[in-house]
């Protein structure tokens, strides 16, 4: 009789630490892709495993983590996904590469994404957004590389990004930008090539004829 009363406590609490893991929170991380997910069309179902009470965060498709399974890498270029960029994606505080390109991506670039102090790169090329450029992304200061080229951005280039000091890349070609271009601090180690296609922006000296701007 004892063994199999020890059988029915034994499966009793496997049950219970099933159950308990279960209804475990997902992580941060795992809540602001899911939130980012919600808002995209994917058709190609590139983002299936994006499901935390099925598979582990750190084993989901076009993500990186670390040591610490925190995502440091989001890698979802050319998948075909249409829809807007999250603000919410701004509470990955670990996160150091996102990669958006060549997508049909829309809306605005979140101003909450100057949030994420350890990104270096930020790729949202070749998609459909629109808006300005947010100045608060000055505040990125580990930022080497802001691919943004082939959207269509509006707006003056933010004196704010003349104060990243480890920007090595900017690339804004193909949008719809005015104004001055910035000729202080990473702008002037930045080829004309990186503000081309911009029709309505100006390098120093050059007459301004766009008074909406």
């Amino acid at each position: 009789m004892a063994p199999a009363v020890a059988r029915v406590l034994a499966i009793v609490l496997l049950v219970a630490a099933a159950s308990t893991l279960a209804v475990a929170d997902p992580s941060p991380d795992a809540v602001a892709l899911q939130a980012f997910r919600s808002g995209l069309e994917d058709p190609d179902g590139e983002l299936q495993s994006w499901d935390s009470e099925l598979v582990d965060l750190c084993s989901w498709s076009h993500i990186i983590c670390d040591a610490n399974n925190r995502v440091t890498h989001i890698e979802l270029g050319y998948l075909n996904l249409s829809g807007p960029l999250s603000p919410e994606l701004a509470k990955i505080d670990q996160l150091q590469y996102m990669r958006v390109g060549d997508n049909n991506i829309q809306g605005t670039i979140p101003e909450q994404f100057s949030d994420l102090g350890n990104l270096i790169s930020l790729d949202v090329y070749n998609n459909n957004i629109s808006g300005p450029i947010p100045a608060s992304l000055g505040k990125l200061s580990a930022l080497k590389f802001m691919r943004l080229y082939q959207n269509r951005l509006t707006g003056p280039i933010p004196m704010e990004l003349t104060g990243l000091s480890q920007l090595e890349i900017l690339d804004l070609w193909n949008n719809d930008l005015c104004g001055t271009i910035p000729t202080s601090g990473p702008f002037q180690n930045l080829p004309p090539s990186s503000f081309a296609n911009n029709p309505r922006l100006r390098g120093p000296g050059q007459q301004q004829d766009d008074d909406g701007c």
